[in-house]
């Protein structure tokens, strides 16, 4: 008759596991799987900025979960990355079901991941047995305890939302954005900002981790952000420093997550928004200026257009991107396939990955964005014409075709190499 396994060889077992899940690569591979599963349950978890809290929060509740199992006791402090996260929810508008649904989803998913590895392992079925009940137990710990801690963390900050103008903007926003009618003259009293001018929608964001990210384990700890406090009033800091750079007739910020936000400026015909600056750690991506109710929305997707180019470009294109720089970009990697295609096709051997190859890369760019000017590329690129010349002749000889025979194709697969990288 098969036995219990001792206690000793169930915590040397469980402390096995703890160590090689904790283990970067296999966390981060957890997380992942965690989060995919939880927002497969729950669809409205979509959104960049959403996700991006819920990671933080994800990898944080790993660790302390996965710690805890080696433990005797089943005590459990939820971290601030959760706390952080559902403040998100709550400034974003969504009923607190939502975060319980998260945390349903999360409970399922962590014992699809434990049920999976114990099957994979193959172990003894007495075994099996002891680590489920032990999971089980801890993962109904841990639901309480998170549930319990952040339905208040939730209606705080939705009370708080409630009574502040900043809630009334979210709506507002949302609705505009969403394509619901809605009266300008209304929104634009309500919102203490001229819908019909013409404006440019802004996002902003930090290149640092998420507030109250959780340091690698074993390694230093660095004290979390102050819950939608550092990092969104640095934000909220800027956005009013751009708008002034602007001389800006009106601003309009709503926070999008606990370290982005989402901004509308109102300018004039003739402001000069390619010369805007941002310090580190912001970086800030531009839509298109237009005007009205239609222009409100449609700047604000250029400006989430080209953040998916900023966050998939494997080139630093600086702290401030506008979307018309990246437009051609973003339109050809939409379907990443499609796009490698092109490149090779039009590139050919242009599209090796050594230096000399990246060199007449960027000369043959210079030389098109300069209307063929071997003069105007060479002194975009700091070097004398003739090395240009010499350079195209290169590249004509590489391609097996004249440059004035190749079309706007070729150009698009240089930018787009330009910025993804080969």
């Amino acid at each position: 008759m098969a036995t219990a396994p001792s206690g000793v060889a169930m915590r040397q077992w469980m402390a096995d596991f703890v160590a090689e899940t904790l283990r970067t690569d296999s966390l981060e591979q957890v997380v992942s799987r965690l989060d995919a599963q939880i927002i497969d349950r729950v669809p409205e978890l979509t959104d960049r900025d959403i996700r991006r809290d819920l990671e933080s929060s994800t990898r944080a509740h790993a660790l302390a979960v996965l710690s805890g199992l080696t433990q005797d006791t089943m005590d459990y402090a939820v971290p601030e990355q959760a706390h952080a996260f559902a403040r998100t929810l709550a400034r974003r508008g969504y009923d607190l079901r939502l975060l319980l649904r998260v945390y349903h989803a999360g409970q399922e998913a962590a014992i699809d991941y434990m049920t999976d590895v114990i099957d994979e392992r193959q172990l003894p079925s007495q075994f099996e047995r002891s680590a489920l009940i032990r999971l089980f137990e801890r993962s109904a710990r841990w639901i309480n305890t998170s549930v319990e801690a952040l339905t208040d963390t939730y209606m705080q900050e939705r009370e708080r939302g409630l009574r502040a103008a900043l809630n009334q903007r979210t709506e507002i926003v949302r609705a505009l954005l969403s394509g619901e009618e809605i009266d300008a003259d209304q929104a634009s009293a309500r919102l203490g900002f001229r819908l019909a001018r013409r404006q440019i929608a802004v996002v902003l964001w930090t290149d640092t981790e998420s507030p109250g990210a959780t340091p690698l384990p074993f390694g230093p700890a660095e004290p979390p952000e102050a819950p939608g406090g550092d990092a969104l009033g640095l934000l909220e800091r800027t956005a009013t420093r751009v708008a002034h750079a602007l001389d800006g007739a009106g601003l309009l910020t709503v926070p999008a997550g606990s370290s982005a936000l989402w901004a509308w400026i109102a300018i004039d015909a003739d402001a000069v928004i390619g010369n805007v600056t941002v310090d580190a750690p912001v970086r800030m991506v531009c839509g298109v200026p237009a005007a009205g109710v239609a222009g409100f929305r449609q700047s604000h997707r250029d400006a989430i257009a080209a953040r998916q180019v900023v966050e998939r470009a494997s080139a630093d294109l600086g702290r401030v991107v506008m979307y018309s720089q990246v437009e051609m970009a973003y339109l050809a990697g939409v379907d990443e396939a499609a796009m490698r295609a092109l490149i090779r096709r039009e590139l050919g051997p242009l599209a090796g990955q050594n230096a000399n190859s990246a060199r007449l890369r960027d000369t043959l760019l210079a030389y098109l964005r300069c209307h063929r000017s071997p003069e105007g590329a060479a002194a975009r690129l700091g070097v004398h014409k003739n090395t240009v010349r010499y350079r195209i002749q290169r590249i004509e000889e590489s391609l097996g075709r004249r440059i004035d025979e190749c079309g706007l194709r070729l150009e698009l697969a240089l930018e787009c190499v330009a910025i993804y990288g080969v």
